[in-house]
């Protein structure tokens, strides 16, 4: 089992990182799964639309919800986020080398979201991958069993860690 992440403070520099690192790895020939995340500049907002490009062949979904200008609650869109889960999880039959994930966040590691179809990706031998932020850091480590490794947020070194192969 080979499971690593990475975190870093701005979650926009994580989501081109780990979007990145999915076309590479595709390029390269890795059949990926998962998820990753683009976000789209708004001009009527400070805030960005969300939207998650389901791996790999998959739809892009908007993920995130509009609640107005001036809005500073949470902008997940619930069906959104199970609508994109249901894409992956249809995928997963296909096979797969690499399951990528933007972020372990607060619905994964209240045992939610993607938590189970990462289990499922870990359990069948591929590599595990992800992103997370300090909030939800333990979360992963916990349910990991400890063993996820931390790779630092340079895509080099992501690559690398990823095309290794596990000891």
């Amino acid at each position: 089992m080979k499971i690593g992440y990475t975190k870093i403070s701005g979650q926009g520099e994580l989501d081109l990182l780990l979007a990145g690192a999915a076309d590479k790895l595709s390029a390269a020939g890795k059949r990926c799964m998962g998820i990753v995340q683009i976000n789209s500049d708004r001009e009527d907002c400070h805030r960005c639309d969300m939207d998650v490009q389901v791996l790999s062949g998959g739809p892009k979904i908007r993920i995130s919800q509009d609640l107005g200008k001036e809005s500073k609650g949470c902008r997940l869109n619930p069906e959104a986020m199970a609508e994109a889960i249901a894409g992956v999880e249809q995928r997963m039959t296909d096979g797969y080398d690499v399951f990528l994930l933007n972020k372990f966040g607060k619905q994964e590691a209240e045992g939610k979201g993607f938590r189970e179809l990462l289990g499922e990706a870990a359990a069948s031998g591929a590599v595990v991958f992800v992103g997370t932020n300090g909030l939800n850091e333990r979360a992963f480590i916990e349910f990991s069993g400890g063993v996820a490794e931390f790779v630092e947020p340079d895509e080099r070194k992501i690559m690398d860690w990823i095309q290794t192969p596990a000891e």
